[in-house]
């Protein structure tokens, strides 16, 4: 059985709901060290909520922010990650199938070269990344990824800012 709950009508009288602040939340273990100071930085000068992911096998002490540590696994750190992720968090992470349960959940995520993860792209990087997959179990080599260039991290720096303009004057 289906039940819809009534829309609440907002009157003048009542005070605006208050908008929960987003976090920023890194699946922080492959996250490279420009990507952090870079993250550290924007966040500490929007005074914004920091919280870097990592599995028991590391260990990171942040300038700026949290760290939550969680036990090791397969996919322990996405697992606790997504758990705590809310609409219109930021989850920063390479990894596809982690970024397509944040869009999921209404969340935003951004890879740390600076590629904006989107109901547009998903589909195709999971796709592309089934195949190399396919590839790889049937004995192909695949090549290595590329090298991080300095073009990656300005990328990384201007989409973050984008995003966090765009939360600025949503606030």
């Amino acid at each position: 059985m289906i039940s819809i709950a009534p829309q609440l009508e907002h009157s003048s009288d009542q005070p605006e709901p208050v908008r929960r602040r987003p976090t920023i939340r890194v699946d922080a273990a492959a996250c490279p060290v420009s990507v952090r100071h870079t993250l550290d930085r924007m966040a500490r000068s929007r005074q914004l909520a920091l919280v870097y992911y990592l599995d028991e096998n590391h260990e990171l002490t942040p300038d700026y922010g949290q760290v939550q540590q969680v036990g090791q696994g397969h996919d322990a750190v996405d697992m606790a990650l997504i758990n705590h992720v809310e609409s219109g968090d930021l989850v920063v992470t390479q990894d596809y199938g982690l970024a397509a349960l944040v869009l999921a959940r209404r969340g935003e995520a951004i890879h740390p070269g600076g590629r904006v993860f989107n109901d547009q792209n998903i589909d195709q990087l999971l796709f592309e990344r089934h195949l190399s997959a396919k590839a790889r179990r049937a004995g192909h080599r695949t090549s290595n990824p590329r090298r991080r260039k300095s073009t990656d991290d300005k990328s990384f720096a201007a989409q973050l800012r984008t995003i966090l303009d765009r939360w600025a004057t949503l606030g």
